[in-house]
């Protein structure tokens, strides 16, 4: 699969940047949000499976909000599977 740039909703970060080669992924680059906590979710997940890191960070909320950068990059991941 090709790597994209996903532009998130309701986050901190404004995209990420993912490459998911034979159903594991590569790489993650996310764009803004709090440095230190999307670097450390980036590099937890490289060489994840995409459908476990999906099921891992689907649905976490960041304090009031709907979503988080976990929950956008599950969002990003799914827009590859299609």
């Amino acid at each position: 699969m090709p790597a994209i740039t996903y532009t998130t909703k309701g986050t901190c970060a404004r995209a990420i940047k993912v490459e998911v080669e034979e159903g594991v992924i590569k790489s993650v680059v996310f764009q803004g949000g709090c440095s230190g906590n999307t670097q450390g979710v980036a590099k937890l997940v490289e060489g994840m499976n995409a459908d476990e890191a999906i099921k891992k960070l689907s649905g976490i909320k960041c304090g009031f909000k709907n979503t988080s950068c976990p929950d956008q990059l599950a969002q990003a991941l799914r827009e590859l599977e299609k």
